[in-house]
């Protein structure tokens, strides 16, 4: 099959003819149709991830049609178009007997500690607990879109965030973890405050559901703004970035007993943030991590989804060749694709 495939970390990754995977015998092959290209790709290339093993083919959110099966699979057959949620669960765990697969203590992450999608086909062990069955009426693009941003700005907002109409939602980072998350919180029947320092990022915020936007290049305090904008600050506060600055901005910008949703990744030179815990203390904030989504809970997802009431679509942006795609994995250390971008391997 052709892949994308590094052998050295910040090394331009080359396209490849490799060997095409086989099932295990609880697993199965996908042909993958579409998969996304996000910053975490990025951080794994760069060397961010302590799981990868070189040489390494990455890609983690992905769509597509199940190719080979292996002989204990029971809930899958070939030709069903499925997706699969970026962290991968044992479904035999402690977390996972009680549905919590997305801490699955031994999980697996397509893209990061197996080989990915940046491929024609992509092999998934454990397939009855993890893949998703798709709805005959999305295309693999909007699929593909789901399995780590989306996803996960939908738990995090309404699992973990537990948002409730008419609350005053923050959201720090307008990429596509915080689009996608103001998207779905103006879905819930929150108002949303966008804060970004790229203009246009806003702008996208806007047309997503945010009720307002805050430059942060351009006020003196993204803290103070939100708190004018909101009448004394949010509800709910996401940092959607994964940065320092915007973490402690989403903390202290909450209003008493407010909630504080991390779902941007912390790593490398940004993993330790400074949290004001005075703050948090006096007015019983509560603070969240959030990682992944249940295979199982997709279904809530997806029938907003098909109900009309969420349009992941909106965030979809360039498709491109994996030949195309080297460029820009490797300029998303400074440079982020405007929407979701999508690699095609049949391109």
């Amino acid at each position: 099959m052709k892949a994308m495939i590094f052998e050295r970390f910040g090394a331009e990754p080359a396209i490849r003819r490799v060997p095409d995977p086989t099932p295990a015998p609880d697993g199965v092959v996908i042909e993958v149709m579409a998969t996304g290209l996000c910053r975490s790709d990025w951080h794994g290339w760069i060397g961010h991830d302590p799981d990868i093993r070189l040489p390494h083919v990455p890609g983690h959110e992905f769509a597509g049609v199940v190719s080979a099966v292996g002989a204990q699979v029971r809930s899958f057959r070939r030709g069903d178009r499925v997706t699969v949620p970026f962290i991968a669960a044992c479904g035999h765990c402690g977390e996972c007997r009680s549905g919590q697969q997305q801490v699955c203590e031994a999980q697996f992450q397509p893209g990061f500690t197996h080989w990915g999608s940046f491929a024609e086909f992509v092999a998934i062990d454990r397939a009855d607990h993890n893949l998703v069955r798709l709805p005959d009426v999305m295309d693999f693009a909007t699929a593909a879109s789901l399995g780590c941003r989306f996803a996960t700005s939908f738990r995090a907002v309404v699992d973990q965030g537990r948002v409730r109409g008419g609350e005053w939602v923050a959201v720090h980072g307008a990429g596509g973890v915080g689009l996608s998350a103001i998207m779905i919180a103006a879905a819930m029947g929150a108002r949303v405050v966008a804060v970004d320092v790229a203009p246009a990022k806003l702008a996208f915020a806007r047309a997503m559901g945010a009720e307002a936007c805050v430059d942060a290049r351009a006020v003196p305090s993204v803290v103070e703004a939100v708190r004018e904008i909101t009448g004394g600050g949010a509800h709910l506060s996401l940092d959607a970035l994964g940065h320092p600055e915007t973490c402690f901005n989403s903390v202290a910008n909450l209003r008493r007993r407010g909630r504080h949703v991390q779902v941007g990744l912390m790593l490398a030179e940004n993993a330790q943030a400074s949290v004001p815990m005075a703050q948090v203390i006096a007015h019983e904030l509560e603070i969240y991590g959030s990682h992944g989504m249940q295979s199982w809970r997709y279904g809530a997802m997806l029938d907003m989804i098909l109900a009309g009431r969420l349009h992941p679509e909106r965030l979809l942006g360039e498709t491109y060749s994996l030949e195309a795609a080297v460029p820009v994995l490797t300029a998303m250390g400074t440079t982020a694709p405007d929407g979701i971008a999508m690699i095609d391997p049949r391109l």
